[in-house]
């Protein structure tokens, strides 16, 4: 076993959803510095998808469009066609989010976020599964879905759909995961918790407020992100499947409140 290599992606082609800013950018921009051959990174804005693809250099290469559509999802599959013979890895990151009291929740927030939070990464890894199957002889290709914190326990906004989204992407890796490991095709799923980005603006403008409760006192950075994504993609990765990494600074499980009082009396 070469060691040296265990995180590394020298050779692989993948595709990055929402990857012109944010987390998406940030897993981008690491998969390029671990040897990815080539990134193609997609979202809506055709210019930011540009700009980002620019300042990644010539190995990331921008295909915008809007795959919270079937058609959008197919136009993708085929473009990528064109240019590849296989896709090693798929990072299904496009999301959205929707905020609004119960009482006034519109229907539009519930089917806009579950479309493309939910619906999307699994059409979407079912449309590029001959692609994936092919890269998968040596080493398996990998799927990463990108979920939440927000799906491992709740937040005190009034954010419905989007927590129950990012709930039921947790559980769809694990059944993805079940089905496609027969095609050595392993899915995995990040949870991210505080880092700065336009769905995050707490994080993203206000970090030494939202540091506050997190346990390693600070929000997360292209580092955090950046490692964590490379290591499930990578051959450190291949043996975690269906699994659910939370990469949040403790929030999840390493959270105690300052004036927690145990009602057990302990």
């Amino acid at each position: 076993m070469d060691f040296a290599k265990l995180f590394s992606l020298e050779g692989r082609v993948a595709v990055v959803t929402g990857g012109s800013r944010g987390i998406g950018a940030m897993i981008a921009e690491g998969f390029l510095a671990a040897g990815a051959a080539r990134v193609y990174i997609t979202a809506r804005k055709a210019e930011v998808v540009a700009e980002t693809a620019a300042r990644l250099g010539d190995r990331c290469i921008a295909l915008p469009g809007d795959i919270s559509t079937t058609a959008g999802m197919e136009a993708l599959v085929e473009d990528l066609a064109t240019r590849e013979k296989q896709l090693d890895i798929l990072v299904n990151n496009a999301g959205v989010a929707w905020g609004a009291e119960f009482e006034d929740f519109p229907e539009m927030g519930w089917d806009k976020v579950m479309n493309l939070n939910v619906k999307t990464p699994f059409f979407l890894t079912q449309k590029f599964l001959p692609m994936l199957k092919t890269a998968a002889t040596d080493r398996p290709a990998k799927v990463i879905n990108i979920a939440s914190i927000d799906g491992l326990r709740i937040n005190p906004w009034e954010t419905y759909s989007y927590q129950a989204s990012k709930a039921a992407v947790v559980h769809l890796t694990k059944r993805m995961a079940a089905r496609l490991i027969r095609d050595n095709i392993v899915v995995s799923a990040i949870c991210p918790g505080a880092f700065p980005s336009e769905m995050n603006k707490a994080a993203k403008n206000a970090p030494d407020a939202s540091s506050k409760s997190i346990p390693s006192r600070r929000v997360g950075d292209l580092e955090d992100m950046a490692g964590g994504a490379i290591y499930l993609a990578s051959r450190a990765g291949d043996y975690v499947v269906g699994t659910p990494l939370p990469i949040d600074g403790g929030i999840v499980n390493g959270w105690i409140p300052d004036d927690f009082t145990d009602p057990s009396g302990h």
